[in-house]
């Protein structure tokens, strides 16, 4: 029978893991604070900033919201993050991606204090990911790693197929596979849209992870039979009439085939935003030099 990952349990054990950190910090009189900076109003990025806002509440970290005027010039935003990069009491932040069109959102993402970056997208933070020594891992490969765990999914000598080459998904997962640690030391192909015959690649792989934003892409005649899938994608697409949230996987086809697969939503999307509270309090701990153990 395929295991559908359940990622808002395993998301909820990352939150529950996180307590006994935010306790010891909390008795060293720190509390961790996590900056939220949402200049758009564009309402999915306003859901997902009070959802980020509502996980903080839930598990004792302070949530800062910062809201700026989408048509404001870019000197305010960049001004906004240096305020946030000196304040001592603020030990992450998070500019809301997409930034409007007049702003580059790799200017953003450097702009950010590497101690503070908490989604792991600042150069610095690349580097030392793709070097093996990775401070911050980002949010949503982090949350990947946590889920293949918890379906006891093991990466040692798997042949692994990244479907997408993101920055931010694609390219940091395939690094994280391939180094020397836990969930890594894996063979990795990086499959993306100029790729040919991708069912070939697919087919293949021990575990397929789709990540490319394609809706349903990848169907069950590309997987073979005890795959592991992975299904990074959230698209929203119309279906008799009404709006519907499908993955980069047709998951009614490639259910029957997988070892194990995660649902969307409900699979990587909770993990995402775990991940990003676990990175909130990694960075109090370093930023206050009170050790920690996190889960």
């Amino acid at each position: 029978m395929t295991h559908v990952i359940d990622g808002d349990a395993v998301a909820a054990d990352v939150r529950n893991g996180l307590s006994g950190a935010i306790g010891t910090l909390d008795d060293a009189g720190v509390t961790p604070t996590l900056a939220t900076v949402l200049m758009s109003d564009d309402p999915a990025s306003q859901t997902y900033v009070s959802m980020k806002q509502q996980d903080c509440a839930e598990v004792g970290i302070e949530a800062r919201d910062v809201e700026l005027d989408p048509e404001a010039p870019a000197e305010e935003l960049f001004d906004t993050v240096a305020d946030l990069n000196a304040d001592p009491d603020v030990n992450g932040i998070l500019v809301q991606m997409p930034v409007p069109d007049h702003i580059e959102d790799r200017d953003v993402i450097r702009a950010i204090d590497p101690a503070k970056d908490v989604d792991g997208f600042h150069p610095e933070n690349v580097g030392r990911l793709v070097a093996g020594d990775p401070v911050f891992k980002p949010c949503t490969p982090h949350g990947v790693l946590k889920l293949l765990d918890a379906a006891d999914v093991e990466t040692e000598g798997a042949d692994v197929t990244v479907v997408g080459r993101s920055n931010i998904v694609g390219k940091p997962l395939a690094n994280l596979l391939i180094q020397k640690a836990d969930y890594g030391n894996a063979t990795v192909t990086v499959c993306h849209s100029r790729t040919d015959d991708l069912g070939e690649k697919t087919r293949r792989a021990d575990v397929v992870i789709a990540a490319v934003g394609v809706p349903e892409l990848v169907d069950g005649s590309m997987i073979s039979e005890g795959t592991v899938v992975v299904d990074v994608g959230v698209n929203r697409v119309e279906r008799d009439g009404e709006s519907t949230l499908v993955g980069d996987v047709d998951f009614e086809t490639a259910k029957p085939k997988a070892r194990a697969i995660t649902p969307v939503p409900g699979g990587v999307g909770p993990m995402t935003r775990a991940m990003l509270l676990y990175n909130t309090v990694k960075a109090t701990s370093r930023q206050t030099d009170v050790p920690v153990d996190l889960p």
